[in-house]
């Protein structure tokens, strides 16, 4: 008789939009409890579910499963690092970054069979100034708007869409002296990544070509950009064609130095913080244990709000700045070259 494995579901109940009354019952109909012996936590406060996770570390639970979004994923996932306690995800949020990159269902039951089908690999993850991340880490405008999305008490990518929209065209690119094995270089830059996973989530491919099994992170450097070149930047955002945009510069470390004028805001998996000038990011190789998709096949991607928006935006980009009047024409015919692309997505 095969000995059953130990598992425990962190429910979040307030991440994403929808409500999670119904996913207990679901566990105890679609999981296999021949498998497994399991529980189920609610978390009750923000850090519980790291709480709850380093508790089944110390009882040497087998897998700890997040149910919730990306940061109810990176809660419990650092609290398994370098632990024989492996991760699985019920993915619940608005973005769902890891769980999009390693190709796990959106749909809840059939999530849970990736559970029953109990694949484990180990995977990479990432560090910023001591703060583990599983997706995606960085400075300037991404991790801005990280915390005026914290700020606005509301979540999904429509509340996301209004602040990018929002503050875009505002924001002033940073001047970072970036240093890896090769030595330091200076870039003005409107954004730095990191990315140990391939996207931010809802299908925004910051970097098609990260995997999380080699040993190094995917550095993206997106340089300043005007008005016109933004709707073609959004395109290659979720065609997983950024890398061959003239604005982006890529390169892979294992560890990476970042010294910046002035203090600001960092984010780690879209969780923003504020921090000082220097900054120091690394990878841990095979760090993690993750349970992953036997078959490997993404889910049809689901229409995107946040580009929707950006179109209807860059349509209306007159009320935003009267100085661009001049170039509707353009704006128009960018548009419609962007539209034509997203149709095809």
């Amino acid at each position: 008789m095969t000995t059953r494995k130990s598992i425990v579901f962190i429910v979040n109940p307030m991440s994403g939009t929808h409500s999670k009354n119904e996913i207990p019952a679901m566990i105890q109909t679609a999981l296999d409890k021949e498998r497994f012996d399991a529980q189920i936590r609610f978390t009750e406060y923000a850090g519980h579910a790291a709480e709850i996770a380093k508790e089944c570390v110390a009882q040497k639970t087998d897998i700890v499963v997040a149910v919730g979004g990306d940061g109810t994923v990176n809660e419990v996932a650092r609290s398994l690092t370098h632990s024989e306690t492996a991760l699985a995800i019920i993915p619940c949020g608005s973005g769902n970054g890891l769980a999009r990159h390693l190709c796990l269902p959106l749909d809840i039951k059939k999530a849970i069979g990736i559970i029953n089908a109990c694949k484990i690999e180990p995977f990479d993850y990432g560090v910023i100034n001591g703060l583990p991340f599983f997706c995606t880490c960085g400075m300037g405008f991404d991790a801005f708007i990280s915390l005026k999305f914290a700020e606005a008490g509301k979540r999904g990518p429509i509340t996301y869409a209004e602040n990018v929209l929002k503050e875009g065209l505002k924001y002033k690119p940073e001047t970072y002296e970036v240093e890896d094995e090769t030595g330091a270089k200076k870039y003005k830059a409107f954004l730095i990544a990191c990315a140990n996973a391939s996207q931010y989530g809802n299908n925004a491919y910051i970097a098609p070509g990260a995997t999380m099994t080699d040993g190094q992170l995917d550095i993206i450097i997106m340089e300043p950009f005007d008005a016109l070149e933004a709707p073609q930047i959004a395109a290659d955002l979720f065609m997983k064609t950024l890398p061959n945009n003239s604005k982006i510069k890529t390169f892979r470390t294992k560890k990476l130095h970042i010294h910046r004028n002035n203090p600001g805001a960092i984010h780690y998996d879209g969780d923003p913080i504020r921090t000082g000038t220097d900054i120091d990011v690394h990878i841990e190789h095979n760090g993690i244990r993750i349970l992953t998709n036997p078959k490997a096949t993404e889910d049809a991607a689901q229409p995107n709000f946040l580009l929707n928006a950006f179109s209807d935006f860059f349509n209306n980009i007159n009320n935003v700045r009267e100085d661009i009047e001049k170039q509707g024409r353009k704006i128009q015919k960018l548009n419609k070259v962007l539209l034509h692309k997203l149709s095809k997505l």
